[in-house]
């Protein structure tokens, strides 16, 4: 039985911590789907179709890597794609009683499916799309942030 992982997120842009967990995961698993989530009520700065050419770029050397995106619940986007772990990075404190109380909730909804925390290394810490994604809009020099295979244009 192959070892399935989702990573979800909005990935509104993928940033290098992002991929420093992605890394990371490798070596545990078979195959990790890199699953953007799509919420209605939530304005995206970059376009779906954005945000998946970045993460396939910058995953393009990993055949373990895939990149989809789905609606609805993680778990029962886990269970269509045959997904036994959730993967969350945590930077804080914060972080970690969130993430808890989805785990907690995830495994009432299915128990199939696990959560796995990593902690993220201290030089990714404070990165966060939201954050990035402010100093972009505000014309700062976000690139150090992202992975070297995301090139924001400068139309925002």
């Amino acid at each position: 039985m192959a070892r399935i992982a989702v990573f979800p997120g909005s990935f509104d842009p993928i940033t290098k911590g992002h991929e420093d967990l992605i890394k990371r995961v490798l070596p545990l698993f078979d195959k990790i789907i890199v699953a953007i989530g799509v919420n209605a009520e939530k304005k995206y700065m970059f376009t779906l179709e954005e945000r998946k050419k970045w993460i396939n770029q910058t995953f393009h050397f990993e055949d373990k890597v895939e990149v989809a995106h789905y609606e609805g619940l993680t778990v029962a986007f886990c269970r269509q794609v045959g997904a036994s772990f959730i993967i969350r990075g945590l930077r804080n404190a914060e972080d970690f009683q969130f993430e808890k109380s989805i785990s907690q909730m995830n495994r009432e909804l299915a128990p199939e499916v696990d959560s796995l925390f990593l902690v993220t290394n201290p030089q990714y810490a404070a990165y966060s799309s939201s954050i990035v994604r402010d100093i972009h809009r505000n014309g700062g020099d976000v690139s150090k942030f992202l992975p070297n295979a995301v090139q924001l244009n400068d139309d925002f």
